[in-house]
């Protein structure tokens, strides 16, 4: 069943950033004539409707970077993977990048290399993912914990995951008590549905890397049925995920312990007894490459969920109700080029980091870079 509201793609037109000269843009359009949505994705407060129009300015605030994936804050600093090897930090989330761990063993071609990053939520710890050469394949998965507070020395946790130099996933994220990562099927379609194979499935193991006691399949899988899932974000206890399909049929979906996804023998929002629908497809692929929620300052956004696309070149934004796509919009098409990872930093603005440095894109002068989108102030 298809519970897509396709509206207007919109552009917002604005000249490239730089890191001391923002630039500023009229708030997104929107060509929707349907009601306004309520509920989660709404922004119902009286208090509003008198309030002036906000415009949004970008800024570029790091450049030269290499192919960054992975994105994650630790004591108002940015850190960022660079997925051939190496994790830089840029302090105050703005300026150089500075070295922090580079990771000899990288794969350095394809899809794969060190991407996913998210930090423990009380200790002094981190977890990256690795696409590597060796182990018992010739391109294997790991997901390895660094003591941030010992040169970020590293172990690996989950190991042995089959790679390929294409579909490795590679998004972890911190959902509650534990720890969760996106792998894909690897270039084998078939594993995405065996509930044995870690491949084509959504992960959930505890820091220290055991399954977690509440999985459905008595090992470290959460969900299954995925081809190469790439964004995981959260709201209201729903887990909301964003996945690359073949040439059509790119996916946002509500993740659910156990749930089937249906890759590779069914796509996009179709349901069946056996397998679970997307919120919303997207045909031709535009490729949606991370996952986040804004609750931000700028208020045409406010309970938005956002993502970055590497073949369709915007910034996606969806407002959801409850788990209903009732708003679906594309921003700054073209303006970026490859946009991949799209977070929210401790000033509660939105972020995105360009991709087009990674064989697929037409490197910018400055590419790739972090992009800072916030509202002009009142």
């Amino acid at each position: 069943m298809d519970r897509r509201t396709y509206l207007g793609l919109v552009g917002a037109a604005a000249a490239s950033g730089c890191l001391d000269a923002p630039t500023t843009s009229d708030p997104p359009g929107n060509d929707s004539t349907s009601s306004p949505p309520t509920g989660n994705g709404s922004s119902t407060d009286d208090s509003q409707t008198d309030s002036p129009p906000q415009s949004i300015q970008h800024e570029t605030v790091t450049t030269g970077l290499e192919i960054p994936w992975g994105a994650a804050w630790r004591d108002g600093d940015l850190y960022l993977t660079e997925r051939l090897g190496r994790i830089v930090r840029i302090p105050g989330g703005r300026g150089d990048p500075e070295e922090v761990l580079s990771v000899s063993d990288i794969v350095d071609d394809g899809e794969g290399g060190l991407t996913g990053l998210v930090f423990h939520p009380s200790e002094p710890a981190a977890f990256t993912y690795h696409t590597y050469a060796g182990g018992e394949y010739e391109f294997t998965n790991r997901i390895v914990r660094h003591d941030v507070e010992n040169g970020w020395e590293w172990e690996p946790i989950v190991d042995g995951i089959p790679g390929d130099i294409i579909h490795d996933g590679g998004r972890l994220a911190v959902y509650e008590d534990s720890l969760l990562a996106t792998v894909g099927d690897a270039n084998v379609r078939e594993r995405a549905q065996d509930t044995e194979s870690l491949n084509g499935s959504v992960l959930r193991v505890t820091f220290d890397g055991d399954p977690h006691p509440d999985n459905p399949f008595d090992n470290e899988v959460f969900t299954y049925g995925h081809r190469n899932p790439q964004g995981l974000a959260f709201r209201d206890g729903d887990i909301f995920s964003t996945e690359h399909g073949p040439a059509e049929n790119d996916e946002v979906n509500v993740l659910e312990a156990g749930n089937n996804y249906g890759w590779p023998d069914v796509g996009g929002t179709e349901s069946t007894d056996e397998y679970t629908g997307a919120i919303a497809e997207y045909t031709p692929t535009i490729a949606p490459a991370s996952a986040t929620f804004y609750d931000g300052p700028y208020r045409e956004w406010q309970g938005d969920f956002f993502f970055g696309t590497l073949a369709g070149e915007h910034l996606r934004r969806l407002r959801i109700d409850g788990t209903e796509v009732v708003e679906d919009e594309t921003l700054y098409e073209g303006e970026f080029g490859r946009l991949r990872t799209v977070f929210t930093g401790p000033d509660d603005h939105l972020y995105a980091v360009t991709s087009n440095r990674d064989g697929r894109g037409e490197p910018r002068d400055g590419d790739d870079r972090v992009v800072r989108f916030f509202p002009e102030a009142e």
